[in-house]
C-alpha cells in the first residue's frame, strides 16, 4: 500500500508571534510539524507496519520545510517530497490543494492522509479539496481505519458523542481526527536512517499549476482584551428584557 501523508509546517505553539503586514514575522520564531498532521503520519505508519508498502511525506513551503519532512522520515516514513514555495503562506486552501494534488497525481498512491486542520490557518479544507481535485472518495474526522481487500472500514466522529461506521474503496483521501492514536517519537536509529532517505524537491511552478486566489487575508491583528461587568436589576421580566436589548444592540449577537 502506497500512502502519502500531507504534512504542514506551522509556527511553534510557544513562538512569540509578531505581526508583519497581513501575516506574521517568521524570521525570529521556531517551526514544527502541524500537530493534527502528526496523527495522520502515525496512522500511515501503523497501516504500513500491518499491510506493508511505503509512506511518503509530502509538504510545501520554503527551504525550512525540509526539517519537518526529515522529522517524518526519522519517525518511519520512507521518502519525502518537498514542493518549494517561498510564498506558501499567502496561498488560499484551493491554491494549496491544487499544488498538492498535482504532486500526488504523479505518485498514484493507494491512500492519501491529511490532518483535520492546520494549527495556523485552521481552514480544515485541504483533505476535502484534494479528494475533489483527485476525484477520489473521501471521509473526514476519522477515528479508526481497517484495511482489507481494497476496502477501508472507517469510524467517523459525529456530533454529541455519536459515531458513523462506513466502508470506502481504495484509492481514497481521509482526514484524520487528532487523538486517533498515540504519536511516536523519533528514535536515534530513525534519525540516523533519515539522513540516507530521499527528499525529492520540485518547485510549485514546475507542477504546471496556476491558481487564482479565491480568498485573501486583508488584515491580521491581536484582539483587544477588555473586561466589563454590569449588573441588571429589576423584576425577572425586566432583567430579561434588558438582557435581550443588550445582546441585540450592544453585543450584536442576536
Amino acid at each position: 500500500m502506497k500512502i502519502i501523508v500531507c504534512i504542514k509546517q506551522v509556527p511553534a505553539k510557544d513562538a512569540p508571534l509578531a505581526i508583519a503586514g497581513n501575516w506574521i514575522k517568521e524570521s525570529d520564531i521556531g517551526f514544527e510539524m502541524n500537530e493534527p498532521d502528526s496523527y495522520a503520519l502515525e496512522e500511515a505508519l501503523r497501516l504500513k507496519e500491518k499491510h506493508g508498502g511505503e509512506v511518503i511525506a509530502l509538504s510545501m513551503g520554503p527551504e525550512r520545510v525540509k526539517q519537518t519532512i526529515k522529522e517524518a522520515l526519522a519517525k518511519g516514513a520512507d521518502r519525502g517530497i518537498h514542493i518549494s514555495d517561498d510564498n506558501f503562506a499567502q496561498l488560499d486552501p484551493l491554491g494549496s490543494a491544487k499544488s498538492l494534488a498535482a504532486a500526488i497525481g504523479k505518485e498514484k498512491p493507494d491512500l492519501v492522509l491529511t490532518g483535520l486542520q492546520s494549527d495556523d490557518h485552521g481552514f480544515g479544507q485541504t483533505g476535502v479539496l484534494l479528494a475533489g481535485l483527485l476525484d477520489l472518495p473521501h471521509a473526514t474526522i476519522i477515528m479508526a481505519i481497517e484495511a482489507a481487500g481494497g476496502i477501508l472500514k472507517l469510524k467517523r466522529e459525529l456530533e454529541a458523542g455519536w459515531f458513523q461506521h462506513l466502508e470506502c474503496p481504495l484509492p481514497a483521501v481521509l482526514s484524520i481526527q487528532s487523538g486517533i492514536n498515540k504519536v511516536r517519537y523519533a528514535t536515534l536509529k530513525g534519525i540516523m536512517a533519515a539522513k540516507k532517505k530521499e527528499i525529492a524537491t520540485m518547485t510549485r511552478e514546475s507542477l504546471g499549476v496556476t491558481a487564482e486566489p479565491t480568498q485573501k487575508i486583508e488584515k491580521i491583528y491581536v484582539p483587544t482584551k477588555t473586561k466589563k461587568t454590569e449588573f441588571l436589576t429589576g423584576t425577572p421580566k425586566e432583567v430579561a428584557t434588558k438582557l435581550v436589548e443588550k445582546l441585540k444592540f450592544e453585543a450584536r449577537v442576536i
